[in-house]
């Protein structure tokens, strides 16, 4: 037994120095391997099942809640007074989107229509949809501000008309109608005698118009970039990054996360902020920058978007039919997890020569109404994304490790044991060849 010794020692040292070896190859391989899939599962594929159904129809639940601004003077404000205002809401919506006419390109892309249905939460809600709130006349006061410098003869007809339809500088109907829509003569009429005038074809409401937008994206859920006819410069025309719902791989803190806001017609983009975690996941926050909405004077890239009024007010005017509109950015996170974002709509209004409805109003940015969309993964898509990249990868990367020590250990043993066994195997052998006495004297010095 004692020759079988260090054989048996050099089989240990053996299978030490490759468990070393398998462990050192994993620190090198598995990133590369982990890396890869990870690349292969972000593509848009209907290969990739679990990304490509995520991203054809959105298994998040999305909510948008409306408040809106119901404007509690409204004689007073044709006088020339401030408006006051108080705040309704929030009236919650659950929003389903679902991709369809997909279809892959030669060059890298896949061009879809995205619908969007709104389903009404009267558990979420403050309210009903048909609760009646008061609101600026987007027709009669936007209208009136985009005619300013006509003729004053086509003025005196535009008002005319307004009386004609019984348009007043204000709304007051349901929040169901304001929100999606409610027959109009005036719409009807300007569609037939001058089409294209207004941004809508049927019912006219604040969102009228949002459930159905067209993209092309590259599969690797990159946009693909072509000019905006809306801003005055190409860099602002730009269409940049995702529609932002998903974005590539391997970002880091120094990367940004550029998206298209159709809300907004341009191109955004977030910063990171700090470091997260959300259900164990680690994740980076990304929030928008203080420039995002700062006028071309505070921040000089932002020129292409004029003609700016103070900061914190994106005029959207030259994609809303030069209906004097403005977005405020009120606060914008985006994480593929966690996703919020706030905007608010105002309208621009003052009094107008020959157009009798806009009375003495002072020159103001009314609020109108402000909404937050927010989403975040849950339940078994959530487990997917936590075993896939936060415990597989732990174990394997636990298991390199474990691998090298485990190795290095048993080859330092071995190696004792082999070193004591060939020290001690000659004096074993000599012993074959002594007296009995002899031998249980070498015995008692080994027990010893």
């Amino acid at each position: 037994m004692a020759i079988k010794r260090p054989k048996v020692a050099i089989g240990f040292i053996v299978a030490g120095v490759l468990m070393v070896l398998f462990g050192t190859i994993m620190c090198f391989v598995v990133p590369l391997v982990i890396d890869d899939q990870i690349v292969k599962h972000t593509v848009i594929d209907p290969k990739n099942d679990l990304t490509y159904t995520m991203w054809k129809d959105i298994p998040v639940p999305f909510f948008m809640s409306v408040y809106f601004f119901n404007v509690l003077n409204p004689a007073e404000i044709l006088k020339g007074e401030k408006p006051m205002v108080e705040q309704r809401g929030p009236y919650v919506y659950r929003k389903q989107c679902q991709k369809e006419n997909i279809t892959f390109h030669p060059n890298g892309t896949v061009s879809y229509r995205e619908y969007r249905q709104y389903h009404f939460e009267p558990s979420m809600s403050a309210g009903n949809e048909s609760d009646v709130v008061t609101i600026p006349n987007m027709l009669v006061l936007g209208a009136s501000v985009m005619m300013e410098n006509l003729p004053y003869v086509l003025r005196l007809m535009m008002s005319a008309t307004f009386k004609t339809f019984k348009e007043g500088p204000f709304l007051t109907k349901p929040v169901g109608e304001l929100m999606w829509g409610y027959d109009s003569g005036l719409v009807d009429f300007l569609n037939k005698y001058l089409p294209g005038m207004i941004p809508t074809s049927g019912k006219f409401g604040l969102f009228s118009e949002v459930s159905i937008r067209n993209f092309k994206e590259q599969i690797f859920q990159q946009l693909q970039h072509w000019p905006l006819p809306y801003w005055r410069t190409a860099q602002s025309n730009m269409i940049n990054g995702t529609a932002g719902q998903m974005w590539p791989p391997f970002m880091t803190k120094e990367s940004t996360l550029p998206f298209y806001s159709p809300d907004a017609c341009r191109s955004m983009e977030l910063v990171y902020q700090r470091p997260g975690e959300m259900y164990g996941i680690p994740l980076y926050r990304y929030v928008a920058p203080k420039t995002l909405f700062a006028n071309g004077t505070d921040y000089a890239p932002n020129e292409g978007f004029c003609p700016c009024r103070q900061s914190g007010l994106l005029n959207v005017s030259s994609c809303r039919h030069n209906l004097y509109i403005f977005v405020v950015y009120l606060q914008q996170t985006g994480v593929p997890l966690n996703v919020s974002i706030r905007l608010q709509l105002n309208l621009y209004m003052k009094k107008v020569s020959g157009i009798t409805e806009t009375g003495k109003i002072s020159d103001v940015v009314m609020p109108m109404i402000w909404f937050e969309e927010n989403g975040y993964i849950d339940g078994p898509i959530v487990n997917t994304f936590r075993t896939n990249l936060v415990v597989l990868p732990t174990l394997l990367e636990y298991l390199q490790y474990i691998l090298i020590g485990l190795g290095l250990a048993t080859i330092i043993v071995a190696a004792v044991v082999y070193h004591k066994v060939k020290v001690k195997l000659p004096h074993r052998i000599q012993a074959s060849m002594l007296s009995s006495e002899e031998k249980d004297s070498l015995l008692q010095d080994d027990m010893n």
